[in-house]
């Protein structure tokens, strides 16, 4: 493995072209006016950390943050958590995503699986947002009140959240394929949901499941069925079309004036080893840390066309509407990203001019794994940078991305998390994209990595802490009274330090490198070694298509056990076995080396992608998964038990 300072970098910005960037358009205007150097990114993010309230006001000023009332003052007295933002300030997060640009100008480009599509203006946008917000006044929403969702990603989850937010309500969705059970903790006084969706070319119906959920939810007076599919709906009491829900006759929303800190959105952690943790993120807080990533950070401009694939119970999904007060187009999808083919996204990208196109390693993974190339088949020529997030990018993939899609673009990896609704680190259109490595620090985020002491270390393994307070840290988890549960998730580990469960390493440079969940570390004789550090080499050998490790308590040290998924051409014999070690011996060192290797037949994730180590090594030492509706797939776990007995011997 080479020294990241013996890395080449893969691309590099066109000095003309920095020029122009949002980036460089602010940072110069901030450094002439507080005299610092100007065109340099470490001076700016230096700056943007050691002079938040400076900061945040000319992110608050440049982004043209519209408001019904100012702020007293950009920052109260620094403490984690607790910080005070805006104080006195009053605005919409609705307001500030659809009173940008011009009516006729395209708000959102919706395509489903099965080839639908439809196109809504800003004016069309606002007026069913208007429509809609309408319909939850007259059943009862109010400031405060909750609005849940189970829905598809498409335009009514917008406009739902939307109209959720003009009013002041709290919006919390999820995907329909997600457990819904644990919406019921946030009481929510209305349901949108979808009556069934398309995924890999079948319909799946899910008003049975959700009618039954329903039955122990109380709360809810009234459910609103958007006609996603052309299956035809029994209404039952208490349910809506959405379509009648919205036969109104207002044209422009009532935008309520709310605090800065005003909750947004309730949004829930993968919860795969336990209950979910239901955190509470404000509308101030949400807006300037997107206006950040995507404006300054992703270079984000009107006219732009920006998407993400994603479901409506990922993260990505709220910061990809929030594309809106940049003045971009949300490019919508609904449906399995590789069917019928693997062509399909990319020609998504062609048919829809994508401009900032989004996606997680995993799909990547599996488009090089097939040996599909995107670059010959497909144009590409609209697009100005790709993102990835989800977990890590491997380097064999960044090489792959330049050889195979497009080596003109910045390829943009980001890592954060649904815990601050946003980035720690990520791209950078001023930066050059060196493989494995994220290409900064996030603008206005005091990123470090500490070390088992709390020492902040560079070019080693550290855990990825914040010391200093961000606007959207989350305001509180839901019923945490005394915000216990809050302090424990991040503060425990070092107090008055966000400590956020991730192995990383800064480089000489500035960039980061992502090793894996600090809490799945592998620690074989007391060594510490990253998740990452083993799905590298692994991953990029052509027999394997996936894999997950974890260590194993054995006979009072830890051993390292991997688990591998093969192509159907293959089979894991004592030469694949034998090659597999090398391949980590060679890019990592001995200690790296798995003393078990398995087959399984598939790799339990997340919906959002990220593996889940934690709960397989649970049930390898016999104990329970508390919530596994977390999981894409369930089922995957299943292996596991059976496996545990062989490993136990």
């Amino acid at each position: 493995m080479k020294s990241s300072n013996e890395l080449k970098p893969l691309w590099t910005p066109d000095p003309k072209n920095v020029l122009k960037t949002n980036l460089s358009l602010f940072g110069n205007k901030a450094a002439a006016k507080y005299g610092f150097k100007e065109g340099d990114y470490e001076s700016l993010h230096r700056w943007s950390i050691e002079q938040p309230e400076q900061f945040w006001e000319e992110v608050w000023i440049d982004a043209k943050v519209i408001y019904s009332r100012t702020y007293e003052r950009v920052m109260g007295p620094p403490m984690m958590p607790g910080t005070r933002w805006f104080e006195g300030s009053q605005l919409n997060f609705a307001e500030n995503l659809l009173e940008r640009g011009k009516d006729e100008d395209q708000a959102i480009r919706f395509t489903g699986e099965t080839g639908k599509n439809s196109i809504l203006t800003r004016k069309e946008l606002k007026t069913a947002v208007a429509r809609c917000a309408a319909g939850l006044k007259d059943a009862g929403v109010k400031k405060g009140d909750r609005v849940a969702a189970v829905v598809a990603n498409c335009p009514e989850a917008v406009i739902g959240a939307l109209a959720s937010a003009s009013l002041g309500a709290v919006w919390s969705s999820c995907s329909p394929d997600f457990g819904i059970s644990g919406l019921g903790q946030i009481e929510p006084k209305i349901l949108i949901t979808v009556n069934a969706y398309y995924y890999n070319g079948k319909e799946h119906s899910c008003l049975e499941k959700i009618r039954e959920v329903l039955k122990q939810i109380p709360s809810i007076r009234k459910t609103v069925v958007v006609p996603f599919t052309d299956s035809s709906i029994p209404f039952e009491k208490n349910e809506v079309d959405w379509n009648e829900f919205l036969n109104r006759d207002e044209e422009r929303p009532d935008y309520v004036p709310l605090d800065f800190d005003h909750p947004l959105y309730i949004m829930y952690s993968s919860g795969t080893t336990g209950l979910p943790k239901s955190i509470v993120h404000g509308a101030g807080g949400t807006l300037m840390k997107h206006l950040t990533e995507q404006r300054y950070h992703g270079d984000v401009k009107p006219g732009d066309r920006l998407f993400y694939f994603t479901t409506c119970g990922w993260m990505m999904w709220n910061w990809l509407i929030s594309g809106l007060a940049c003045g971009a187009c949300l490019v919508l999808y609904d449906g399995s990203p590789g069917f019928p083919g693997m062509d399909r996204m990319w020609k998504l990208i062609d048919d829809e001019q994508i401009t900032h196109f989004g996606t997680s390693p995993k799909f990547l993974g599996a488009i090089e794994k097939s040996g599909y190339d995107p670059s010959s088949e497909h144009d590409l020529s609209s697009l100005k940078a790709f993102f990835s997030t989800g977990s890590p990018l491997p380097e064999n993939l960044f090489e792959w991305f330049y050889e195979k899609v497009h080596p003109g673009i910045p390829l943009m990896s980001i890592a954060g998390g649904t815990d601050l609704i946003g980035c720690f680190m990520g791209g950078n259109p001023n930066l050059p994209v060196y493989s494995g490595e994220l290409q900064c620090k996030g603008l206005g985020m005091d990123t470090r990595a500490f070390d088992p002491e709390g020492n902040s270390v560079l070019e080693e393994k550290g855990e990825l802490v914040c010391c200093a307070p961000f606007p959207s840290m989350p305001i509180k988890f839901w019923n945490d009274p005394g915000d216990a549960k809050y302090q424990k998730a991040y503060f425990e580990r070092f107090p008055g330090v966000w400590t956020h469960g991730d192995l990383i390493e800064i480089t000489g440079r500035g960039g980061v490198i992502i090793y894996g969940r600090s809490d799945t570390v592998l620690n074989p004789g007391g060594v510490r070694i990253g998740t990452g550090e083993i799905y590298r080499p692994v991953e990029e050998m052509e027999e394997v298509v996936d894999s997950l490790v974890v260590g194993q308590p054995w006979q009072g040290d830890v051993r390292v056990v991997l688990f591998v998924v093969l192509h159907e051409n293959f089979e894991l014999n004592s030469d694949l076995i034998a090659r597999i070690k090398t391949n980590i011996r060679t890019y990592a060192t001995p200690r790296h080396v798995p003393e078990v290797i398995l087959e399984i037949p598939d790799v339990p994730r997340t919906i959002s992608g990220k593996k889940v180590e934690k709960a397989v090594i649970k049930i390898i030492k016999g104990e329970e998964v508390d919530n596994t509706s977390a999981l894409a797939n369930p089922e995957s776990l299943e292996v596991f038990e059976n496996l545990r007995q062989s490993l136990m011997s």
